[in-house]
């Protein structure tokens, strides 16, 4: 593991699990700090209005690390909190732009309430974390890009048997079923019911080995979406996908230059 996805791991460790938010901000950020999450101004002080007051809301705090990938200067994690024994429950896509001294200067988050009973079967964190098929990584974050464009931005749903496996398709969004046939049908219903899925814009595209990362903005009927979608590749396809899907707020609610 790198310094740079280390030293994302501990911010939220030391920083909202041990409750150290100052000590750990300081520590871990670089000259800058330019937020994305909803709710939080840029900066060590930011970070710092922000959680102290909800670390003294939340005085029970479990927050595990569940998956964990890095690509050049960028760092993901993939997060799962439980607060006050369970009162509220959360799952928490967060991507990390660092320095030359693996320090972060940049952050994105999408939060989603954590679904106890999904469509699938499956949990909304459950399933392999290990990353393997280094060499892959080129590409398979091109095979997810053209899938993100051809199918969820283009909407040529006809193809998408040319990017997720038609054998096996592990699915973790709480609200679709599993294998490819779940997710065609999700998306169309979505559609005749009004509430088309569009992918409007694809901001990144991270990967490493076998998984790869993207953060879009997604318009959902007349709502606007943040969106992080990971997924896991072997063989040339798409065999199992987890999200996070939070509303854009609107602008006037902004106390940072916004979600992306």
């Amino acid at each position: 593991m790198s310094q740079k996805l280390e030293n994302a791991k501990r911010l939220y460790m030391e920083g909202i699990r041990d409750g150290n938010a100052r000590e750990a901000v300081t520590k871990y950020t670089g000259d800058r700090y330019t937020q994305h999450s909803a709710g939080v101004r840029d900066g060590v002080e930011g970070f710092v209005e922000f959680f102290e007051p909800f670390l003294a809301r939340n005085p029970v705090r479990d927050v595990r690390v569940v998956r964990a990938f890095e690509d050049g200067q960028y760092a993901f994690v993939h997060v799962f909190q439980s607060l006050n024994h369970g009162e509220s429950t959360w799952v928490t896509m967060d991507l990390f732009d660092t320095d030359s001294n693996d320090k972060i200067i940049e952050h994105w988050d999408v939060i989603s309430e954590y679904v106890d009973k999904t469509v699938s079967g499956h949990s909304m964190i459950s399933g392999p974390s290990e990353v393997t098929d280094v060499d892959s990584t080129q590409k398979n974050k091109a095979l997810v890009r053209q899938f993100l464009v051809d199918v969820l931005q283009n909407g040529n749903l006809e193809k998408i048997g040319a990017y997720i496996s038609t054998e096996s398709y592990t699915q973790h969004s709480p609200k679709v079923a599993g294998g490819i046939d779940g997710t065609v049908a999700f998306i169309t219903a979505r559609a005749e019911q009004g509430g088309a899925i569009r992918y409007e814009e694809v901001f990144k595209v991270i990967g490493q080995g076998n998984f790869v990362v993207s953060l879009s903005k997604v318009s959902m009927g007349e709502k606007n979406m943040a969106v992080f979608d990971v997924f896991r590749l072997a063989n040339g396809r798409i065999v199992e996908h987890w999200d996070a899907i939070e509303e854009i707020a609107p602008a006037e609610e902004w106390v940072n230059s916004g979600k992306f």
